[in-house]
């Protein structure tokens, strides 16, 4: 994975600890949490306080999430809200954690000022041990604190006051008055400065997991369904209706399709969809090369395309059906047919603007997985499983790309890829008689029941 790491593309964005300060901060939040502490002097982490470096000294890279269910975090900094997670177990993590972070800005400011904050995502459940307990997840919420207890005694103090203030001998109370002097000196005047975190709960209808698999959970929507990587039947009975996994093609296609969440590339607004279709045969033809030997070091996207001309017949059947997409956009050529069962389908869809969106897209890269850009984008727990499956030679192009066109512009991307969504307020563009047609008759509206 060294090159991934050399270009940023894996471990990047973290946060490096390296004053002796910051150490023993970490140390006493570290020691807090799990009992243990670390010999190092110096290293990295990402936005829940997890360290690599760490992970490898104990030989337990879990060490904040024992079980892969309610992570603990070390907040140093809220300049963590811009690194990423690793080892995440849920789609949902990160983003609770930044929430959380944005959301309480001063007061953590603040607090890290002089301790580390430390606490916990706590699921509705405590174990996933068996498949049906992710359908028990309803809700996270979090605690936290500083490893001294500042929240704790400033409740303490606060409660302290009010009898103060309400007892009629309060200024005679020699034991009361003492306490409150006591906690003042560690938590500062709570009456002027308040030292309260917001307590925040999320729900989690919507969401992917990394246990049993990989299993995806779309509970928000109008039709609910469970979605497998692997086989189905691992999971046992589920009290939901549709359960389905990646060798259901038809059926995850109808679902898609029931709960509005995904539409062609090419039909999708702010985007340029042929763009975006021929990056992905772009991507096809690299991973046919890799299976035929082909060495792609230094190659560029025109020496691809040579590729791909001189070596069409031998391409896979997703190519040929996206260059047929393309060639019925720009030049008025025949419609293709490409249903559900299709191999190149899940290639010519992207999410639409629901609040499953980032979901739908994560599910759309794994199951379109030679699209290397989307997958890192998207999935990169999957990216990193698949990439060290790969030649030398694929690993060296796809770090370079990566690097030459995605590291640079990210938001540039990332826009020119899923668009920029319209505003909830701004009212819908109505659909035209000619996209009815295509949704009817398109590439993408043969799905088999």
């Amino acid at each position: 994975m060294h090159r991934l790491i050399q270009r940023g593309l894996m471990f990047g964005n973290l946060i490096e600890v390296a004053s002796p300060v910051l150490v023993e901060r970490y140390n006493r939040a570290l020691k807090h949490l799990t009992g243990k502490t670390s010999s190092l002097s110096d290293f990295h982490i990402d936005i829940s306080g997890y360290s690599p470096e760490i992970g490898d000294e104990l030989e337990d890279h879990l060490y904040l999430n024992h079980g892969g269910c309610n992570r603990q975090f070390i907040l140093l900094t809220t300049e963590q809200k811009a690194a990423p997670l690793l080892n995440a177990k849920f789609s949902t993590s990160r983003d609770i954690l930044r929430h959380f972070i944005e959301e309480n800005g001063q007061q953590l400011f603040a607090l890290t000022a002089r301790d580390a904050v430390a606490g916990e995502l706590v699921n509705s459940v405590f174990s996933v041990s068996e498949p049906s307990r992710l359908l028990d997840i309803r809700q996270v919420t979090i605690e936290a604190d500083t490893t001294a207890g500042t929240l704790r005694d400033a409740a303490k103090l606060g409660a302290l006051a009010d009898r103060f203030k309400q007892e009629e001998d309060g200024w005679f109370d020699d034991v009361l008055i003492a306490d409150m002097i006591t906690l003042a000196k560690r938590t500062g005047d709570v009456t002027r400065n308040p030292v309260t975190l917001k307590h925040m709960a999320f729900d989690q209808q919507d969401y992917w997991t990394a246990h049993f698999g990989g299993v995806y959970l779309f509970r928000g929507v109008d039709h609910p369904a469970v979605i497998a990587a692997q086989d189905r039947s691992t999971l046992g009975k589920l009290s939901v209706k549709y359960c389905f996994d990646f060798s259901d093609r038809n059926q995850i296609a109808k679902f898609l399709d029931m709960n509005g969440l995904a539409e062609p590339i090419v039909k999708a607004r702010g985007v340029d969809g042929v763009a975006i279709l021929r990056q992905k045969m772009d991507f096809i033809v690299v991973d046919a090369a890799q299976d035929a030997g082909v060495d792609l070091t230094g190659a560029t996207r025109s020496d691809i395309r040579r590729l791909a001309r001189t070596h069409a017949e031998a391409l896979p059947p997703e190519y040929h059906a996206l260059r047929e997409i393309v060639t019925w956009a720009e030049h008025n050529g025949p419609w293709p047919k490409i249903t559900s069962d299709h191999p190149a389908y899940f290639y010519t869809l992207r999410a639409t603007d629901t609040d499953q969106s980032d979901l739908v897209n994560m599910l759309l890269s794994e199951l379109a997985p030679k699209d290397i850009r989307q997958l890192f984008i998207c999935h990169k727990e999957v990216f990193y499983r698949l990439y060290q499956g790969w030649s030398e030679t694929k690993k060296s192009f796809v770090a370079d790309f990566l690097e030459r066109e995605y590291q640079v512009d990210k938001a540039g991307a990332r826009e020119a890829l899923f668009g920029r969504e319209l505003p909830l307020e701004m009212p819908r563009v109505q659909r035209r008689a000619s996209e009815d047609m295509i949704a009817r008759v398109g590439p993408w509206g043969a799905v088999r029941r």
